[in-house]
């Protein structure tokens, strides 16, 4: 089984990044921005997308930005997306989840844990993962380090994902990440 990152055996998982919450992010801004990188190479490559709200009803809708380049949303309102009935049924066998989006200590972490307990491979994207506070955010990317989760960062993962400098998307994803 290979470390790196492959589109065919990967699904990008991005968690939260919603309307009303990301004002309150610590450099929400960036990791909108990441989030959207990693989803943009994702559809360039065929990855599927997945985004979570939780509560929409009470902290709105993802952004647009984001919202737009997921395959498919889901509601939920456990903390933990795999805690979510039927959320753990509806992700394909043998994938690796790259993950990102908010908040790190609450919702990313307990997504990572129950996909770790679950058996998925988790990919940690730490430039694409807020919290309100930058402490939070530390700890819980150290915490899913020990736990199992290998961190990555978005330029980690859009290479890995393309491998090659001859790969047809290298030129417009390389325009992407700089």
């Amino acid at each position: 089984m290979t470390m790196l990152c492959q589109p065919e055996g990967s699904m990008l998982l991005l968690v939260d990044t919603q309307e009303r919450l990301m004002p309150s992010i610590d450099d929400g801004e960036e990791v909108i921005r990441r989030c959207v990188q990693l989803a943009t190479a994702a559809r360039a490559l065929g990855v599927y997308v997945v985004g979570t709200e939780e509560n929409p009803d009470g902290l709105g809708p993802n952004v647009a930005a984001v919202r737009s380049l997921c395959d498919t949303t889901l509601a939920k309102f456990h903390f933990s997306a795999p805690a979510e009935p039927g959320f753990l049924e509806r992700l394909p066998q043998g994938r690796t989840l790259v993950i990102a989006g908010c908040e790190a200590h609450v919702c990313v972490l307990q997504t990572t844990i129950g996909l770790l307990e679950a058996g998925y491979p988790v990919k940690w994207v730490a430039d694409a993962v807020g919290s309100r506070n930058p402490a939070d955010r530390a700890a819980a990317t150290a915490r899913a380090r020990a736990l199992g989760a290998d961190v990555v960062t978005t330029e980690m993962v859009i290479f890995e994902w393309l491998r090659t400098s001859e790969h047809a998307q290298f030129r417009n994803l390389l325009k992407l990440v700089r």
